[in-house]
């Protein structure tokens, strides 16, 4: 039976690496509970390899949402950063929450080289924009515990059958963030918040991407 009202699960992780607050986090707990007729549900997500796929794939059953939408902090970065791929190799650099750091191992054993997000990125970077939210498409979510949730819920996904769309985005540092790191970009939780709604509406309605180029991060 099909529900009435269509869902959306957007993801943020706990705070990690000695910070005491996550952007991914408090961007998810400003959002609206509603986007037009569409549901906003949000989670936190341990900052931990393996727990992260498990809390949110539970949640997918749960919720059986139309698009999954993981965000995670990528401190460094001046802009909103929408990834187009998660590719099957942990490698941390750092202790996740849990103490784990797993040096080249496959997030899941027998699973494809990569996958690419189902959303349609180009089209999410063209209405951040448009919001005048600094965006751009990004070909590297890194081989920490971001990359592992992506990769992870793309392959749940595919693996049950389930037709939901999924993708992950990168934020910067908030400016609270940036008061310890002066020469560090960083951007207002106000800003991310309005980028991350753009990019729900862009996935919501484009049923496929734009052609045009989303000035690329390698």
């Amino acid at each position: 039976m099909k529900r009435a009202v269509a869902r959306v699960l957007v993801t943020g992780f706990e705070p990690f690496g000695g910070e005491d607050i996550n952007p991914s986090w408090e961007i998810c707990r400003d959002l609206p509970e509603a986007i037009g007729a569409t549901r906003i549900h949000v989670l936190q997500v341990p900052c931990e390899f393996r727990a992260a796929i498990e809390v949110v794939a539970g949640e997918i059953e749960r919720l059986e949402p139309a698009l999954v939408l993981s965000l995670g902090q990528a401190g460094g970065r001046a802009a909103m950063s929408v990834e187009r791929v998660a590719i099957n190799v942990d490698d941390a650099r750092i202790d996740d929450n849990a103490g784990n750091a797993p040096v080249d191992e496959p997030v899941a054993s027998g699973g494809p080289a990569a996958y690419f997000a189902t959303v349609p990125v180009k089209a999410m970077v063209a209405a951040m924009r448009e919001a005048d939210v600094p965006a751009i498409v990004s070909n590297t979510a890194g081989t920490f515990v971001c990359n592992h949730l992506m990769y992870g819920v793309l392959h749940f996904l595919a693996a049950s059958g389930r037709d939901a769309r999924a993708g992950f985005i990168h934020v910067p540092w908030l400016d609270a963030q940036a008061l310890a790191r002066p020469s560090e970009p960083s951007m207002a939780l106000a800003t991310m918040v309005r980028g991350v709604e753009a990019a729900i509406e862009a996935a919501l309605t484009h049923a496929t991407d734009l052609r045009e180029g989303g000035g690329a991060l390698d």
